[in-house]
């Protein structure tokens, strides 16, 4: 039945194999099942019921690669996309969780219709490569500031707007060993580091009497709280209007660039390019399935490339994923235990991680390298994504065109620069 459904053996692989590479993803992006449910219960959002989407979510994206594209790669929801919307959407502009779970929707559906239609591909195709990095990296810096916040590290100060925190707290203590944990463990190859991070220090914060246990197994809980609560008729709020064009865009280069990625290092492009098309319908389809469960939008997981490494070739791995995903369900009470400062720690090496992005900047084009820089640095210090990706965006279209350079722009480039320059010259 596996021969019939994954193909493995003309894949050079074997069952025994691909059930390794899928525990090995499972184990390095396990740990959104608790960073998630603590991001998005800031905005009100039911922690409990966050944690079974979280899980659903990832599950059903998960199958589908399995049976839809046949990939060895596991999705769950997006680091940097559930930041924006708990921090950007709900936190700074105001809006309700339902209605950002509405502006998940619809960029899920859009994110369909570009897939089938082809134009996904044509906006990647526009975008520099050098914003394209710009971004990532400064999601990254966005996630940093974030979990630095919420370990104490750092605080707001009047003189300087943002300072350094108490380091003599036993909450900042923790959060830097378990960053401690983390590289150290990622470095010398252990597989799930940044998921035992986080136990550790959860662990440890019982142990001194800071952090209650609230069990380790239980009858998963309620998911009516999230289920279907999206709202999206106020998504179609103007001011949501740029909301829904950055989940789109963010979605558009996280997710393609990760599925290439893995794909190509599993030597997938080579041998099933066919299959490409499928695994980015499975993609498109997973963000649509998460907004109606209660979660943020789903994506391919860069942490899959764990899974080819240990010979991961086909949908089998993606499958184990998915089951492994929902044998969590029962992890809730595990779950409610770990802290923000637990999980801080995994939010700012992951950050670090999108940092190296940076390298593929044309630094030595001041054209490419401002708007990359200006995308970057914006992010973090007004805290919001959206206005790190109008700043590059407009930013790149006017140098370009005023250093006699616009037939270097790409008729993409020039439409996201103009929906941004709309949304502050006139909404704004």
């Amino acid at each position: 039945m596996l021969e019939r459904l994954f193909k493995l053996s003309e894949h050079g692989t074997r069952a025994r194999t691909e059930l390794v590479a899928g525990l090995t993803t499972f184990l390095t992006m396990s740990y959104i099942i608790f960073v998630n449910p603590q991001i998005l219960s800031t905005t009100g959002m039911d922690r409990d019921a966050v944690f079974v989407a979280t899980c659903l979510a990832a599950a059903v994206g998960s199958l589908t690669m399995a049976f839809v594209a046949n990939y060895p790669i596991g999705m769950a929801p997006g680091m940097g996309l559930n930041a924006f919307f708990a921090f950007t959407v709900v936190a700074a502009m105001g809006f309700t969780w339902q209605q950002a779970l509405g502006a998940v929707f619809i960029s899920g559906v859009i994110f369909i219709l570009l897939t089938a239609t082809g134009v996904r591909a044509w906006l990647i195709a526009g975008i520099a490569p050098s914003l394209r990095s710009a971004i990532a990296a400064g999601i990254g810096l966005f996630l940093a500031i974030i979990a630095l916040s919420s370990a104490g590290i750092i605080a707001a100060n009047p003189a300087t707007i943002v300072g350094l925190g108490d380091l003599h707290s036993p909450k900042a203590l923790l959060a830097v060993l378990g960053f401690l944990i983390i590289a150290v463990l990622d470095a010398r190859g252990v597989r799930g580091a940044i998921l035992i991070g986080i136990l550790v220090v959860t662990v440890l914060s019982m142990l001194l009497g800071i952090n209650t246990f609230n069990g380790l197994v239980s009858t998963p809980p309620s998911l009516a709280p999230t289920f279907l609560q999206l709202d999206v008729m106020g998504a179609l709020h103007v001011g949501l209007l740029q909301v829904i064009l950055v989940f789109v865009l963010v979605e558009v280069f996280d997710a393609t660039g990760t599925l290439m990625g893995v794909a190509k290092r599993a030597g997938l492009l080579e041998r099933t390019p066919n299959r490409l098309g499928r695994a980015l319908f499975a993609d498109s389809a997973a963000i649509t399935a998460g907004s109606l469960l209660g979660t943020s939008s789903t994506t391919a997981y860069i942490e899959s490339a764990s899974g080819v490494q240990a010979g991961g070739r086909t949908g089998l791995t993606a499958l184990v994923v998915g089951v492994l995903f929902l044998v969590s369900l029962f992890l809730a009470p595990l779950a409610g235990s770990v802290p923000a400062y637990a999980t801080a720690p995994a939010l700012l090496y992951v950050a670090g991680l999108m940092m190296r992005e940076l390298m593929d900047v044309h630094w030595d084009d001041v054209t490419e390298a401002v708007p990359a820089a200006l995308t970057t640095l914006s992010m973090p210090f007004t805290y919001s994504i959206a206005t790190g990706l109008a700043f590059g965006f407009i930013s790149y279209v006017a140098i370009k065109t005023c250093t006699g350079r616009a037939r270097q722009i790409h008729p993409a480039a020039w439409l996201i620069a103009i929906l941004f320059f709309i949304r502050f010259a006139v909404i704004a």
